[in-house]
């Protein structure tokens, strides 16, 4: 393992469980006890279903370690929500970066290759090779 800080990762979803067991399922497959900075920033502040700005950039901010984050979405308004904080370039750390992976199989991805001490490009390319992983 390299001695860079790792790349932290943000999993956005509509649900605040899906998120959560995204992250748990990533973290757990990429050893457990895995330094990787993840966080899960599910559904709205009130505990319904839908996206929040004010959760994402929390999430950012406790996972930035400054080797960069990388932020995966789920759906539609999640990926506009995150697209709309890094326009205004104030919300979110400034090696913040929208992946473009499928939800699960990109944050394994993620997570195991930042774990393994990749930089954010490598982590990036590695979560949107998700996308071809066959399963028939």
């Amino acid at each position: 393992m390299s001695n860079r800080e790792p790349v932290g990762v943000v999993l956005v979803s509509h649900s605040a469980q899906v998120a959560e067991a995204v992250a748990e399922l990533a973290r757990a497959l990429a050893g457990g006890g895995t330094s990787v900075p993840v966080a899960a920033a599910g559904g709205t502040e009130d505990g319904g279903l839908g996206t929040s700005a004010d959760l994402i950039a929390a999430a950012a901010a406790s996972v930035d370690r400054g080797a960069g984050v990388a932020v995966l979405a789920d759906l539609g308004s999640a990926v506009l929500t995150v697209k709309a904080l890094l326009a205004e370039g104030d919300e979110l750390p400034d090696t913040a970066r929208l992946v473009d992976a499928p939800f699960v199989e990109g944050a394994v991805a993620a997570v195991v290759t930042s774990a393994a001490g990749a930089d954010l490009d490598a982590v990036e390319a590695a979560a949107g090779e998700a996308y071809t992983y066959r399963k028939v």
